[in-house]
């Protein structure tokens, strides 16, 4: 009895020492990922993708889609849970996580100021170690790194680096008998005219209030200088400048043109632009990404792009709003950190390539190795990276600059002008009053 006793416990000795002999290896195979080596002995480890684009039909989740795809298949043990919304709901859902110490194990966020908390909070992993493998860090456009670099540490790999511009269905305006607008004024006049002629003049996708304010930042950058927002951040300037009054006051004249489709505040991004896409609008603004989803629909021989015209003859129309994009960042606290940073390393090294190869490499951060024309890029898409070797230079959006406190008053104001005017002195002084409270 004794003898089979010994015999026993012999065995479970044994099975113990084998099953901590295949952890190990587990854990040693899974901190490269990226081989494609489907051995056996690998852990299985399921990441948590949070995305900002829930729009199925966008150039930028197909390509999204597929690298995903690509990684899984070549490494079987990992799986990739793609958590897709739109921008707000995925704005509001992180941060919700982020308080309960519960995000995603790679996820998306703005650069500049919107980071900034999550950085100072310890939310973010530095990035700097898989920047410096494969080459990644020498793929970015010199500089967008910058927006997503805090006290010399990386946080965030940029998706882009756009421009904002004005998007115009030459088709309509034919019809319309309306001439292409070159100022603010004649978009004013030509809205007027075209909404007369049963055409939406342009779109928005107001339910999603950034838009508006992506729209309305031009105007202050015309009147107000590049280094508007930066001169009240330092102090040297106020919200209730002259010059900002007078934007508040240009965007209401466009508001009330009737320049915007009816219930503009109830049309998220994608609704407000699918407007433009499937011919119903003549004009649309937006930043340079939107070149992607005009390749390859019905408008794409339609369309030209120009940059934002001056108002009150004020501004050069060669700067621009900056779009460095949303920077995909890893989460402090994620318990799969070597695997995120793989599949990171990973996505961001095809993501330029898939990009191209899907008509969608306009305004990319990382250089893009490729013949556009070659390619068969649209005339629009052409004539767009043409106006990005013009740029001198402009100012970022106001949610990525100003404390998310202003910020949030800043956007349910310029939404609530879609619904009633107000004073713009009013709306200034309440910018003004809201910024001072926040920055002392």
């Amino acid at each position: 009895m004794k003898k089979l006793i010994l015999v026993m416990v012999m065995a479970l000795v044994a099975v113990s020492l084998a099953a901590c002999g295949g952890n190990n290896a587990a854990t040693e195979e899974s901190s490269n990922p990226t081989n494609g080596n489907a051995g056996s002995t690998k852990k299985e480890v399921t990441l948590k993708f949070q995305i900002h684009t829930a729009d199925e039909s966008s150039v930028q989740l197909k390509a999204l889609r597929q690298i995903v795809k690509d990684y899984t298949e070549a490494n079987p043990n990992i799986k990739i849970d793609v958590d897709a919304l739109n921008s707000d709901q995925q704005k509001l859902k992180l941060k919700t996580q982020a308080a309960s110490n519960d995000m995603p194990d790679v996820t998306v966020v703005n650069p500049g100021a919107q980071m900034k908390p999550y950085v100072d909070g310890g939310k973010l992993a530095p990035l700097d170690d898989i920047l410096d493998k494969d080459g990644l860090r020498d793929s970015y456009q010199k500089g967008i790194l910058d927006y997503y670099t805090f006290d010399g540490k990386t946080y965030g790999l940029s998706e882009a680096n756009d421009i904002g511009l004005m998007y115009y269905n030459t088709e309509l305006f034919e019809k319309a008998g309306v001439a292409i607008p070159t100022t603010f004024e004649e978009i004013v006049e030509a809205s007027k005219q075209l909404k007369a002629k049963g055409i939406i003049p342009m779109t928005i996708g107001e339910k999603e209030p950034w838009t508006g304010s992506f729209l309305f930042m031009n105007i202050v950058l015309r009147l107000g200088g590049p280094s508007f927002l930066q001169d009240v951040i330092d102090k040297k300037k106020s919200f209730d400048d002259p010059a900002f009054v007078k934007a508040i006051e240009k965007m209401q004249d466009l508001i009330q043109a009737g320049a915007f489709q009816e219930g503009a505040t109830s049309f998220d991004y994608e609704q407000g632009e699918n407007l433009f896409l499937t011919g119903k609008a003549a004009m649309y603004y937006m930043g340079s990404w939107v070149t992607a989803s005009i390749e390859g629909s019905d408008i794409q021989d339609k369309v030209v792009a120009k940059p934002f015209p001056t108002v009150d003859g004020k501004g050069d129309p060669n700067e621009f709003m900056l779009g460095p994009g949303s920077g995909y960042v890893i989460s402090a606290s994620t318990k799969h950190m070597e695997e995120s940073k793989q599949f990171l390393l990973y996505y961001m090294t095809n993501y330029p390539k898939k990009m191209f190869e899907m008509k969608g490499a306009v305004g990319l951060a990382q250089i893009v190795d490729g013949d556009f024309v070659k390619a068969g890029y649209s005339k629009a898409a052409i004539d767009v990276l043409d106006i990005i070797k013009t740029v001198k230079g402009g100012t970022i959006a106001f949610d990525n600059l100003i404390d998310p406190s202003t910020t949030q008053y800043h956007l349910n104001a310029l939404q609530g002008m879609f619904i009633q005017k107000v004073k713009p002195e009013d709306i200034a002084a309440e910018h003004k009053s809201n910024f001072d409270m926040n920055n002392p």
